[in-house]
Parts: C-alpha cells; structure tokens; sequence
C-alpha cells in the first residue's frame, strides 16, 4: 500500500510540475498552428507562380542562408537563452545583452568581411547566381535580430508576444512575396525580398514588445560572459551545420548532380514536410524548455517530465507521419502544382526524418543542462558527415529517392546515439507502456486502410487521412482507458 501511494505522489508530482508547461504550450500553440498553416499556403502559391527552375532556386537561397545564419547568428541566440535566467538572477541584464548585442555585431561583421572576399567562391560552392547570394547576404540582418529577439521573449516567457510576432511575420511575408511576384519578374528572389521586409518591420515590433528599452544600455563588455556564450554557443552551431547537412546539403549535390529542376522537386518534398512537421512539433520543446531549465536549477529530477513530453510528442507526431505515408501522392497533387508531382517519393522519408530529428530534441537535453552541448555536436557531426556520404553515393543511381533514404538513415543514426550516449541521472526514461500502446493502436488503423483500397471503385483520397487519425485516436484512449483501470483495480 505504501508503494502505491509513492507512486501515486510522483505522479502528483509530476502532474504539478507539467501544469506550467501544458499551459504554456497552450500559448504558443496559435503561433505554431498558424505557423504551420502559412507554411503549408505557400506551397501551392510558389508552386504555381513559379517554375521548377525558379522554386529550386528559392529552396537553395533558403538553404544558403540557414546555412549563414547557422554559423553567424543563431548560435548567440540559443546561448542568450541558456544563461538570461542566471544573470536575471544577479541582476546583471544590461551587461549580459550588451555581450549579446556585441557579439552579433562582430559576427556579422565578420560575415560580410568574409563574404565581400569571397563572394564568388560563396557563389560557386552554393551554385547560385551573384544577385540571389546578395540579397540573401542583406537577408542575414534582420533574421540574425529577430532570432536574438524571439529567444530573449523565450527566456521571459512571454507566448503570447511571441504568438502574435510569428503570425504577422507569416501573414506579411507570404502577401509581400504573392505581391512582388505578381508585379515583377524577380522570380525567386521575390521571396527573398518579401522575407526582408516583413521580418525588418517585425523586428522593430518585437524591440517593444521585449520591453528591451526599459533595461538595456551599453556597459562594458564583459569577457566571462563572453567566454561561457562561445563554449556553449560554438558546439552549437557546429552541430546546427552538422543537421543542415543531414537535411539540406542535399539540395547542393542533387543539384550538381540531377539539375536545378531536381531541386524543385526537392524543395516541394522538403517544404511539405519538415518546416510543417518541425513548426508543429516545437509546441512541446518551445514551451517546456525554459521551464525544465528552471526545473534543473531548482535541483528537481527532470527525467519523469521529459519521459512524459516524449510521450506527447509521439501521440501527436506517430500518426501524421505514418497515415500521411500512405497518401504521399495525394498530399502533393493536393497541396503543389501537377508538375511537381514526382516529389511524392520523398514524402513518407522526409516525413520520418523529421520525427526522429525532433524526438533528439527531448534526447539531447541532457546535454544542453549541464554544458556539455560538445557530445551533441559529435554526435551531429558523425551524423551529418554519414548523411552527406550516402547523399553523393545514393542519388546518381537513385535520384530523389537516394535523397530520402540518406537523409532518413542520418537522423535515425543521430537519435540512435543519443539514446545510447547518456548523462547519468539525466538519462530519457523510456515511456514502455505507452509506445506499446501507440504502436498497438495503429492495428486497426492500417486494417481500415487496406480495406479501403481493396473495396471495388475506390480512389484513394487526402481526406480519408482524418477518418483514419479518428479512429487511431479512438482507439487509443480506448486502450488507455482500459489499461488504467485495470492497474486501478491491481
């Protein structure tokens, strides 16, 4: 008796320790579902105002400035993250954004320095043409501001900001862009300029709603700071390069190797996929990070809550990944124009890549608690460098299809050593019961599904993917139900 009722206390526990967080994903919910919507709209607006060739060189100018800010910018943004709470704290604020602020400034500096030297080989390497790689260079700026910008309201907690930022930035960008391309024969690069308007006048928005003013002013640099930022920032965005080369790298060799009309194809599989996939599957990490943070310095076990976000994550994600499998031609033809039709191949890989990427995050938290951001980079590394391998082995012989398998095999490999490379007393706590529960309740999901399309007359159609979530969904909390009470009654 005095087992269960431990056990019941830590369940209570952790129920208490959830609350915060679950009330947190429930704010930064609408940003993400309207993130994922706009996300989702541009796909058969691009796809029907521009050619292959022209959305294959969107996809790569997006591609190229991940991979800039990746290495210039988006590191410092994390790091700002990690350590406002500690200097909160002390009450030492002006000095750490002040740190902040003047490391970006020196990046990217650094960057234009750089790319004023180098542009051609810039343009070489990314194979794309002198006036797309400008106006992705010019591009840098305010994205590099708003990333600070959207981790500082992270670390205050502020959802709601951050809510609003995110769907007018979406809104703004995607009328801008249908706008500009309408009136000019720009292209893709009327993308690029669209982003750089909307994300300029956001920025100015999320200065005030930071209440940045009310706090900020110059002090002296202070070296410590500096030097905490650049050990924990710099493993960061070496791993950041690593899963740009696990997911996006294969944009540049399927160009070298396929045509830019590949990358098109490529661009529709990736845009149906991961930044739709990742958008919805940040609610969890977004919301709970900030809070776990708290929860590690506070000195409490964060173990039982990551185990019970891992069993969230893959109640929402499993089944739009697997049911959205089986009608892949379907989602294209639905959601991009019939010329893009051949990127369906790459959809069920693309799709579960995603879903293990994202689960690393639970996985890795570890490292990120304790400092030891370096073993998530190695990891990354080894990843990345075996993705970008197979990518040059597999897509002469099999085209978007090699893309897919080795773009799949590098992130399973990467969750596959996090879950193996573990901090003690940090490690995931496998959720058993309930991955046999999702897995059993998928049964009768592909039952139906292949009773569908054995019926005499069917045609496979994207709205059947609903009928068949409702009754995973059914069947779960059935399951579940039972389940409990059963233990209950043991």
């Amino acid at each position: 008796m005095s087992e269960i009722t431990a056990n019941k206390q830590v369940e209570n526990n952790i129920d208490e320790q959830m609350k915060p967080i679950l009330t947190d994903m429930l704010k930064y919910s609408p940003s993400k579902i309207v993130g994922f919507l706009g996300n989702l709209i541009v796909v058969p607006i691009y796809t029907h105002l521009l050619t292959t060739q022209e959305y294959g060189l969107y996809a790569m100018a997006v591609a190229a400035l991940s991979f800039l800010c990746i290495i210039f910018s988006d590191w410092i943004g994390l790091s700002g993250l990690r350590f406002f709470r500690v200097h909160q704290i002390n009450e030492n604020i002006p000095k750490y954004l002040t740190t902040l602020l003047v490391l970006l400034v020196i990046n990217l500096s650094a960057l234009f320095l750089t790319a004023f030297f180098f542009k051609d080989n810039f343009c070489d390497f990314f194979k794309i043409p002198i006036n797309v790689f400008l106006a992705t260079l010019i591009l840098i700026i305010p994205v590099a501001i708003r990333a600070l910008l959207f981790q500082i309201l992270r670390a205050q907690i502020k959802p709601n900001a951050y809510t609003f930022s995110t769907i007018l930035n979406q809104f703004l960008t995607i009328a801008m862009a249908v706008a500009i391309i309408k009136t000019t024969n720009l292209g893709g690069v009327s993308i690029l300029l669209a982003m750089g308007i909307s994300i300029s006048l956001i920025d100015i928005l999320l200065l005030f709603q930071s209440n940045i003013f009310s706090y900020f002013k110059f002090e002296k640099i202070q070296f410590n700071i500096l030097k905490t930022l650049f050990i924990y920032g710099a493993p960061i965005a070496i791993a950041s390069i690593s899963v740009w080369g696990m997911t996006q790298s294969n944009k540049f060799i399927l160009q070298r190797i396929k045509g830019i009309s590949s990358v098109g194809l490529m661009g529709v599989g990736y845009n149906l996929t991961f930044p739709l996939l990742m958008t919805i599957f940040a609610i969890i990490p977004i919301a709970a990070f900030p809070r776990i943070i708290n929860l590690y310095v506070e000195k409490k076990d964060v173990r039982p809550v990551i185990s019970k976000l891992t069993e969230y994550f893959m109640l929402i994600s499993l089944p739009i990944i697997a049911i959205g499998s089986f009608y892949s031609k379907e989602i294209v033809l639905f959601f991009a124009h019939q010329r893009f039709l051949d990127a369906y191949v790459l959809l069920p890989y693309l799709g579960f890549s995603a879903f293990f990427l994202s689960f690393a995050e639970y996985t890795t938290m570890q490292y990120h608690l304790i400092n030891k951001t370096h073993i998530d980079t190695i990891i990354k590394v080894a990843s990345g460098i075996i993705g970008v391998i197979l990518n040059i082995v597999l897509i002469p012989s099999l085209g978007l299809i090699g893309v897919g398998i080795a773009t799949l095999f590098a992130n399973i490999l990467y969750f596959l050593l996090s879950i193996i490379i573990v901090i003690p007393n940090l490690e995931w706590q496998v959720p058993y019961r309930k991955i046999c529960l999702i897995l059993l309740s998928f049964l009768p999901v592909y039952g139906l599904y292949e009773l569908l399309q054995h019926s005499e007359g069917h045609t496979k159609s994207i709205y059947e993917i609903i009928v068949l979530m409702g009754v995973y969904y059914l069947v779960f909390f059935v399951l579940n139900k039972f389940f409990k009470i059963k233990k209950e009654a043991a």
